[in-house]
């Protein structure tokens, strides 16, 4: 294998949670499917506890979680948990490492919660999967704790910022993939203003100033990152690269190189559940150079022209690897 890969972001956990008869080895379901995984070299990837704004989102999110630790149980020849002791052994590692996030903390709280419900959520998830890689407050949409990244005008709200004063200190660094501007700022601004203990990152965006889209980082918000030293994951969804240029994926790389993140970029491949979806627009989701988790060994060649090889270890594993490492001491 041409280099280990740390991957920040995929949606492995709903798909087992929502699709019957859903197999986590099942290559033609799901592009992070283990054997993806296995071929493609990837020794640490972040499963995303995700639900959406709804009555019944701390349920989805609970189950998940347990479906996570089941997932480890299950599979142990395979799949180890990722924890201090993971990443000091980096080097010896021949399973694929996973750790749980939580995409959208619809999941900790929904929009009825009690703030004592939404303590015991979270602290009960965190008992349940060890670890968690990041927190996101939002997802596309608007819930209590501020706006998504397809809302407008909304930006961290009181709730936002009582759920960051609680993770302050917990070494879970909050994520900036599916927020809005406003929410984005929001985050930053009271995290220095109350001094809290909150890395940033963002685990799955790409750069607005390639590709013109929401769920892209603005340079500003990019370089904000990379000053705090968080790091960014590039993400491979068509959507958010470029709908017609697959090469569009190594222009967002090497953007990401030119404004300073070279110790920052890694990926975030956004790979999920895709024969449900209702947007025909959308298909195919993924250009077929990166397609599923197997093709990172040919990425990595495609960019050997444009990189050093401490680029190329930078951009494959060493960058998140020191960041985590760094986190967790």
């Amino acid at each position: 294998m041409r280099l280990p890969i740390i991957d920040m972001h995929c949606d492995m956990l709903s798909y087992l949670c929502s699709v019957p008869s859903a197999n986590p080895y099942s290559k033609d379901d799901i592009a992070c499917a283990i054997p993806w995984l296995i071929a493609g070299g990837v020794r640490m990837q972040v499963m995303a506890i995700y639900t959406d704004v709804r009555p019944e989102s701390m349920k989805l999110a609970s189950r998940q979680a347990s479906i996570f630790s089941k997932l480890l149980q299950d599979n142990p020849i395979d799949m180890a948990f990722v924890d201090p002791s993971f990443l000091s052994d980096w080097a010896k590692q021949k399973r694929v490492g996973v750790i749980a996030s939580v995409e959208n903390a619809a999941g900790l709280g929904n929009e009825t919660a009690s703030w004592p419900e939404i303590y015991a959520q979270f602290d009960s998830i965190v008992s349940q999967v060890g670890k968690l890689a990041y927190i996101s407050l939002t997802h596309h949409t608007e819930n209590r704790f501020g706006g998504g990244n397809y809302t407008d005008g909304i930006g961290l709200k009181d709730d936002g910022k009582k759920l960051l004063d609680y993770m302050s200190g917990k070494q879970i660094p909050i994520d900036l993939s599916h927020t809005s501007d406003l929410l984005a700022e929001g985050i930053l601004t009271h995290i220095d203003s109350q001094k809290l203990d909150i890395r940033v990152i963002a685990s799955h965006s790409n750069f607005r100033a390639i590709w013109n889209h929401r769920r892209n980082l603005t340079d500003e918000f990019a370089k904000e990152i990379i000053h705090r030293g968080g790091i960014i994951g590039v993400n491979f969804l068509r959507a958010f690269l470029d709908t017609d240029v697959p090469e569009r994926l190594f222009e967002h790389i090497l953007h990401g190189f030119a404004i300073g993140a070279e110790k920052n970029i890694c990926f975030g491949a956004d790979f999920f559940y895709t024969k449900n979806f209702g947007d025909p627009s959308r298909i195919p989701f993924y250009f077929p150079l990166a397609e599923n988790a197997g093709k990172y060994p040919s990425l990595l060649d495609s960019l050997e022209l444009d990189l050093t090889e401490k680029q190329l270890k930078g951009l494959a594993f060493e960058n998140a690897l020191n960041f985590y490492q760094k986190l967790w001491s």
